[in-house]
């Protein structure tokens, strides 16, 4: 049996839980956090409306509140992770 591969969005891990979806590596010192608030009904599926977007340092040290270091609110999972990806670019390439 062939081994999964993790999910990756543009290069960088991604991993959901419930409502939440992080991309990124803890490794690193940033993560990007979506929290999907909004949802509506579309055919037979949820669509995401209304998507939290969070980028967060990750040293564990710090007190969660205080790790938020960006944050806007997006329509849409897509704008969200686009948003989401350029910021933790950014920030993991000013160190």
């Amino acid at each position: 049996m062939a081994a999964s591969k993790a999910l990756e969005y543009r290069g960088y891990p991604l991993q959901r839980k419930d409502n939440l979806i992080f991309l990124g590596s803890m490794k690193d010192k940033y993560i990007v956090m979506l929290q999907i608030l909004e949802t509506k009904p579309l055919e037979d599926f949820m669509l995401a409306t209304k998507v939290s977007v969070q980028l967060q340092l990750t040293d564990p040290d710090i007190r969660s509140r205080d790790r938020i270091v960006k944050k806007t609110e997006k329509d849409g999972v897509y704008t969200a992770l686009d948003v989401g990806l350029v910021w933790l670019e950014r920030a993991l390439a000013s160190g």
